[in-house]
């Protein structure tokens, strides 16, 4: 397929431009005499913001202690259309020439020397924070996250350090695997890590979107009772199926809190996957039961500012800022998930040279579960 121009925020989001110049064959053990150049897009300026410009860049080479990784597919967060928007981080970021998506998933082609995690052949994620393996964060962290100021994945080629990835479980197709590096992550952690997740306990989860409904997921499998909010009837019918508890048209029931009360025969919901930000944070705390955890992820209606500490003290409620997790997160929930056998839900799989068309519907927000490219 030809590349197209689309729109997504207020500029054209597709320039086509060709480098020149040609990369040598990789160092170490190579599969096969993979070829000279690659497709990749990069965040170029643009009218209000950036654009997506798709080039033919030289393919970069493995050296020692990484892997080069032939990327399948990847997909899609609401911070890559905030980066895209010049919204995202302090002063909106600087993301100039970077590869975008943090998500992305693939055949490791070649190893340079010193590997020893993985082999030619093997099937591989990328982690988020390519620096954060175990244990706390620390200063180090953030600036080692794809798709930002550094490298992300949407490129037909990556090469990194052995350690920023993990293996694929067999059971699970590359595009799945694709989703769950931002989104699932962030949701087992929330969950599992620091909400302790137990059998019965209520969850809430805010719309259908990647977190939520991935949390819906695991949340099932755990036993628990998961309750999601939507504007749709349509898509809480398919949150069902995957073993909603309860559903709650939040446009129907502008005080939706009351209804996910309701559900619970007031007891009030254990944990909450807070991704609305300052129009849902208020409402979620009144449905929250004693003893709960919130866990703050995101702003999808804006960051809240400021978190009403008597509520949580009130109810003796515990809340965690999630910024997804380490590999050993990822890697425990690769395991609960191949335990359960479950599939990440892909709304829509669109080919490379659509990706502003996938941006588009990740802004406009009429999907559920991920959004996923395939390169």
């Amino acid at each position: 397929m030809s590349a197209k121009s689309s729109s997504v925020g207020r500029a054209p989001r597709l320039a086509v431009a060709f480098a020149t110049g040609f990369a040598s064959l990789g160092a170490g053990i190579t599969s096969a005499q993979e070829p000279a150049t690659m497709r990749q897009y990069q965040f170029e300026p643009g009218s209000g913001g950036y654009t997506l410009a798709l080039k033919s860049v030289p393919r970069p080479e493995a050296g020692p202690n990484e892997v080069l990784v032939r990327v399948r597919a990847v997909s899609l967060n609401r911070r890559d259309v905030s980066i895209l928007n010049v919204q995202y981080g302090p002063g909106g970021g600087r993301a100039e020439g970077s590869v975008p998506l943090s998500d992305g998933a693939g055949e490791v082609v070649a190893v340079g020397p010193g590997v020893t995690r993985f082999a030619v052949g093997d099937r591989v994620a990328g982690i988020f924070f390519t620096d954060w393996i175990d244990g706390a964060r620390d200063e180090r962290t953030a600036p080692s996250a794809r798709g930002g100021g550094q490298g992300g994945m949407l490129s037909e080629y990556v090469v990194g350090h052995e350690q920023g990835f993990v293996a694929v479980p067999d059971y699970l197709s590359l595009e799945e695997a694709a989703t769950l590096p931002c989104a699932a992550v962030t949701a087992w952690v929330g969950l599992f890590r620091y909400g302790n997740l137990k059998r019965d306990e209520y969850v809430l989860l805010e719309g259908t979107g990647g977190v939520s409904v991935i949390g819906l997921q695991l949340a099932a499998a755990a036993g628990a009772r998961p309750i999601i909010t939507s504007s749709s009837d349509e898509k809480l019918a398919r949150a069902v199926e995957l073993g909603a508890f309860g559903t709650v048209n939040y446009r129907s029931h502008p005080e939706w809190q009351v209804e996910v009360r309701e559900l619970t025969s007031g007891h009030g919901v254990d944990h909450v996957l807070e991704v609305g930000g300052q129009d849902t944070l208020p409402k979620a705390l009144q449905a929250m039961a004693y003893e709960s955890h919130i866990a703050l992820i995101g702003g999808l209606s804006g960051f809240a500012s400021d978190v009403p500490l008597p509520a949580l003290m009130g109810l003796g409620a515990t809340a965690s800022g999630i910024y997804v997790g380490s590999r050993a997160d990822f890697e425990a929930l690769n395991e609960f998930m191949a335990e359960h056998e479950i599939h990440p839900v892909i709304d829509r799989v669109f080919d490379l040279e659509e990706a502003p068309a996938a941006f588009d519907l990740m802004e406009n927000g009429s999907f559920f579960g991920k959004i996923v490219i395939r390169l």
